[in-house]
């Protein structure tokens, strides 16, 4: 009677252990919708029935960091905001994230002249960028989404592709890397600075303000350059930190 007690109570300790061990991935497991120790839960944008994929943005206060003649070395990353200029002029966001498929265009005034950005057709790069265009996603950082040059944030829509860009009306870049994102507050309000990374970190969260949004752009070259950061030949870089929901 008492060997058969031991044994029923190994086998529910193993059968325990094993129950344990089956579900400690599923705890761990680190998605781009899916990061550690966060405490609330958002249904995704397609679990709803009236979710139509479309976003429409405009964005303003828009910053250049560095410039187009920058000589090799160069920091167009610009955490510090030490070459982060203002800029005149519109970006307009008409996507629809579904399809992956509408319409990115950034005009500005900067001062090499009149600059014209567009995406010409939207690509995945990596299987977290959804076909192209990607909603209510976490990207950079530790996420396991993008790059570490910017700290984990969520991205409320992003799009990934290809594009090219026209100074004074002339031809500039063509069939480039072209990215935006829209995302929590990355870089303070004031100092246009990115805390990242930030000393004495105690969340598993992203060093952002979730208080705050901006829109990050860019476009980059096939081409690598070592010196510069990030390593491209070519690397505009801008960001705008007022955006408008239509």
């Amino acid at each position: 009677m008492v060997k058969t007690l031991i044994g029923v109570g190994s086998v529910v300790g193993f059968l325990a252990l094993l129950v344990s061990v089956a579900q400690a991935p599923l705890a761990q497991q680190v998605t781009p919708r899916q990061q550690p120790g966060a405490e609330i839960t958002l249904y995704a944008p397609e679990q709803h029935d009236l979710y139509d994929g479309r976003f429409i943005l405009s964005a303003g206060r828009v910053y250049m960091v560095g410039g187009l003649n920058d000589q090799p070395g160069w920091n167009h990353m610009g955490n510090d905001a030490a070459a982060a200029r203002a800029v005149e002029g519109a970006v307009d966001v008409d996507v629809n994230e579904r399809q992956n498929t509408g319409r990115f265009s950034a005009s500005l005034r900067i001062p090499e002249g009149n600059l014209v950005m567009q995406i010409d057709r939207f690509n995945q790069f990596n299987p977290c960028q959804d076909g192209g265009i990607a909603a209510f996603i976490y990207e950079h950082g530790d996420s396991g989404c993008g790059d570490t040059n910017w700290p984990k944030t969520f991205l409320y829509v992003a799009g990934w592709g290809f594009g090219n860009a026209t100074l004074n009306g002339q031809p500039l870049y063509n069939n480039y890397e072209m990215h935006f994102m829209l995302t929590q507050g990355i870089r303070d309000r004031q100092t246009l600075r990115v805390n990242y990374p930030l000393v004495n970190k105690k969340s598993a969260a992203g060093e952002v303000n979730p208080a705050a949004q901006q829109l990050d752009f860019f476009i980059r070259s096939p081409e690598t350059e070592q010196g510069n950061n990030p390593p491209r030949r070519v690397f505009a870089h801008f960001f705008a930190m007022e955006v408008t929901w239509k």
